[in-house]
């Protein structure tokens, strides 16, 4: 099904913040929550907001990378999910064929929010992981928090 990066959060726990990326289905209202270390949720953002902080942090040089040897993302799968972890599979054309890159959900969504490439989630992952997106509105935005 397709997907969307609905929001970038972080949620404030006895144990310090934690940040979370909801992924949207339209016309659903769930959300599926996908936690994330707070490094890989403010790449996300800057890669949604299409921030250009001067030098190539780590997402934004392996797309350098990718593309100076020919190659392109042209889609992200959140595929699966093993004892409670979410799989990502990330899409590449290259110039020799099209390959499947076994990589962590936030890393493929940093990827996605740089590129503007379509965000897919197999059924069963959503199904399994779905909440309401009322129970991460209250949360703050990861923008806020970092630039606190």
């Amino acid at each position: 099904m397709d997907a969307h990066i609905e929001g970038v959060r972080v949620a404030e726990t006895p144990s310090g913040p934690v940040a979370v990326v909801t992924l949207g289905v339209d016309p659903d209202d769930d959300v599926l929550p996908v936690f994330i270390g707070l490094e890989e949720a403010a790449s996300i953002a800057r890669g949604l907001d299409a921030e250009d902080i001067g030098r190539p942090l780590t997402h934004d040089l392996l797309l350098d990378v990718m593309e100076e040897l020919g190659g392109r993302v042209s889609k992200v799968v959140v595929a699966d999910v093993e004892d409670g972890t979410y799989v990502a599979d990330l899409h590449v054309e290259t110039p020799r064929s099209s390959v499947v890159v076994d990589a962590r959900p936030s890393d493929s969504l940093a990827l996605a929010a740089r590129t503007n490439v379509p965000i897919e989630l197999a059924d069963a992952v959503f199904e399994e992981g779905r909440e309401p997106r009322s129970e991460y509105a209250d949360l703050s935005d990861i923008r806020t928090v970092m630039s606190a």
